[in-house]
């Protein structure tokens, strides 16, 4: 793997040695040197850069049973990750590794933490608890719904369809961008159609406010709007989550980098684990920004390399770093 330099932590006291406690697992001789640094050094903000068959899981798993065998409460570690089964399966790991109180551990994807947060607190934002979530076939349909009552689907030029119409508002939210940015950049085709475009997302963000609906994208946009606009809500649970891990960093958005920020911008106990080399979802408004800019974001923040592969052979590792190393970033 390509060669960095480790930040040393032993001036950081970020962490109590293990020497001092009695720990069931003999996290020092099950990991390599980066993954115990990364897993016991629990404090402050932390990004570890961890590229594909780095044992990144492997270290997530263990930092939880860490954080548990330490002494932390697991109802205050929260784990967001990329997919509902990659938190229940890392939970899982850490479970058989220590005992049945990593289960208690808050894991999830973004949006249904979002959801569950909102439930608790919909009212100050409008909604009722019992809100409807849309799922994209829903949202399209009412998109379709409201093109069809307004007659944009009776003009002699063809105007776009559901899908087309759904997926640039969906964009727009989820890259920060405009409609009007979106259609330049991605649907130049469509751009007459600015105006039609705009009366059309107002009209659908008036529709699911009257009916007690969000789609995904409003689950994130709510729970940003909550933590942003509520001081009082954002402190509990600042409070509550005290120790706050996401995996595959680089496949975050802008919207949930903020998130991220809010909830830990009070105790600062953030782990951030991602590749800074790959980020495949910008077309659903993924950043590798994120990733690249989050030592800006917490200047005292600790980089940890994991560069040891379990997965690929070492010519294969040579031409993914000769390729690497021509990289701008």
């Amino acid at each position: 793997m390509k060669k960095y330099t480790l930040r040393k932590t032993t001036t950081d006291n970020r962490s109590e040695p293990e020497s001092r406690r009695h720990f069931q697992i003999d996290y020092k001789n099950q990991l390599n040197p980066a993954q115990y640094d990364a897993v016991t050094s629990t404090n402050g903000p932390h990004l570890i850069i961890a590229g594909a068959g780095t044992g990144k899981t492997r270290t997530i798993t263990y930092r939880v049973a860490y954080l548990v065998e330490l002494g932390v409460r697991p109802e205050s570690i929260l784990l967001l990750t990329f997919t509902r089964r990659a938190a229940q399966e890392m939970l899982r790991r850490a479970s058989i590794l220590l005992d049945a109180r990593c289960e208690k551990v808050a894991g999830g994807t973004f949006h249904s933490f979002a959801n569950q947060i909102l439930r608790q607190h919909a009212k100050v934002l409008g909604f009722d608890s019992s809100f409807t979530i849309l799922d994209q076939g829903d949202a399209e349909d009412v998109v379709n719904l409201l093109r069809t009552q307004m007659k944009f689907d009776t003009r002699e030029k063809r105007f776009p369809r559901k899908k087309t119409l759904f997926d640039v508002f969906s964009r727009s939210v989820n890259t920060s961008r405009s409609i009007a940015e979106i259609l330049e950049e991605d649907y130049p085709h469509y751009e007459d159609y600015l105006e039609e475009f705009s009366l059309l997302q107002s009209a659908y963000v008036g529709y699911k406010s009257k009916h007690n609906l969000m789609d995904y994208d409003d689950l994130l946009l709510f729970l940003r709007k909550l933590l942003q606009e509520h001081e009082g809500i954002r402190k509990k649970l600042t409070e509550k989550y005290k120790y706050v891990m996401v995996d595959e960093y680089q496949d975050t958005n802008r919207i949930q980098a903020e998130i991220v920020l809010l909830l830990a911008g009070r105790h600062k106990n953030i782990m951030v684990v991602g590749d800074d080399a790959q980020s495949i979802y910008s077309f659903r408004g993924a950043t590798i920004r994120n990733i690249l800019d989050f030592p800006e974001e917490f200047p005292d923040c600790l980089v940890i390399k994991l560069e040891e592969n379990y997965r690929s052979t070492q010519p294969i590792l040579d031409f993914t770093n000769e390729i690497l190393r021509r990289a701008r970033e």
